[in-house]
């Protein structure tokens, strides 16, 4: 991305950066699987232990900074222990999302239910990506470590009329497919 861009968007930057920065270096820790765990992330990012959902935050939010994904798979792993677990969608859900106009070029950070803040950008790419069961593409977005996360169903009916709003203002009847930028990018999110 133009070094314009980063300059512009700078504090949304270092909100990312800091969401980013107190992950664990789960990149490091190369342990033997352990097993399986009774453990699912349901389409809402909601986790199941056994039959029932984990409601503490703290928790949830420990347990997803230490997931990573592998060969198809997920697990939980730490330096010693490393327990697969089962996805249904995507590993984390995106729960808020904000748009910022700076000088003309615009900037969409996401939160997810686990805290964590990326701008939409080429190492954070969003794309609409076939999802078997699924009639229409799933909107995921790139978070960290390979680990995507889908969009909650009103942050993406937001972004789509961001996106409206920006192909209404062109004005172009040539328009076939509603897309948006972020960060100098364009994302697809759909054919017209």
């Amino acid at each position: 991305m133009p070094i314009e861009l980063d300059t512009l968007f700078a504090d949304l930057l270092a909100t990312q950066e800091q969401s980013s920065a107190s992950m664990p270096p789960v990149h490091l820790w190369k342990p033997q699987l352990s097993g399986d765990m009774d453990l699912v992330i349901d389409r809402e990012g909601r986790w199941i232990h056994q039959g029932g959902e984990i409601k503490r935050p703290a928790m949830v939010k420990l347990f997803a900074s230490i997931l990573v994904y592998e060969e198809d798979d997920y697990f939980l792993i730490t330096p010693v222990e490393k327990w697969r677990i089962k996805v249904e969608v995507a590993p984390l859900f995106v729960i808020a999302a904000e748009r910022e106009t700076r000088d003309g070029c615009q900037a969409i950070k996401l939160t997810t239910r686990t805290g964590d803040i990326v701008v939409v950008d080429s190492q954070h790419p969003l794309s609409m990506q076939p999802f078997p069961g699924s009639a229409e593409p799933l909107p995921l977005v790139l978070i960290r470590r390979n680990l995507q996360a889908l969009l909650s169903r009103n942050v993406f009916y937001q972004i789509v009329e961001w996106a409206a709003e920006i192909s209404d203002a062109k004005n172009s009847s040539e328009t076939h497919e509603l897309s948006i930028s972020s960060m100098g990018s364009v994302f697809v999110l759909g054919r017209l």
